[in-house]
């Protein structure tokens, strides 16, 4: 390969690939319309403050509110193009929850399919003293794809040094 100057993959190139056959599962939209820079600046500014930063595969936003959350979903389906079989969900409640009703709350309120839903926290309730409780639990939105990580890390960046 030297011999003839043909570059080589590194190790995760070569996996992204095998992972990916037929190329990346997301095509990034150009922006156009008022309503595009709309949707990503107001997606880009709920990535800083309730994105997951430090997962270096996942593109994840964490919200207790459904209209929060879907937000986040035009944002990947409209602006990033993700394909839909690339996102999931996982739900955090606490044991005092009922699940089945935060389960189809969930659902039915931010438009994705059941199976999406690939994982539920439950944990122990304290009890507390918090006024304003969530009923259903918070919901986790992600898409595994390093390079859109990256990519939305950039666009993270660049905001910040405006």
């Amino acid at each position: 390969m030297s011999k003839y100057s043909i570059p080589r993959r590194s190790i995760s190139e070569a996996i992204y690939q095998k992972a990916n056959p037929s190329g990346d599962p997301f095509r990034i939209k150009k922006l156009k319309s008022r309503d595009d820079f709309k949707l990503f600046y107001t997606s880009i500014g709920l990535y800083l403050g309730e994105g997951d930063k430090r997962n270096k595969h996942n593109v994840k936003l964490v919200n207790s509110e459904p209209y929060i959350v879907r937000i986040f979903l035009r944002f990947l389906r409209e602006i990033c193009g993700v394909n839909e079989r690339k996102i999931r969900a996982s739900l955090n409640i606490f044991n005092d929850v009922d699940l089945q009703r935060a389960v189809d709350f969930w659902v039915k309120s931010i438009g994705i399919k059941r199976e999406q839903l690939t994982g539920v926290i439950v944990r122990e309730s304290r009890g507390g003293t918090y006024k304003n409780k969530s009923k259903y639990g918070t919901l986790s939105i992600y898409v595994s794809n390093i390079k859109l990580k990256n990519i939305l890390i950039s666009w993270c960046n660049d905001f910040i040094n405006i």
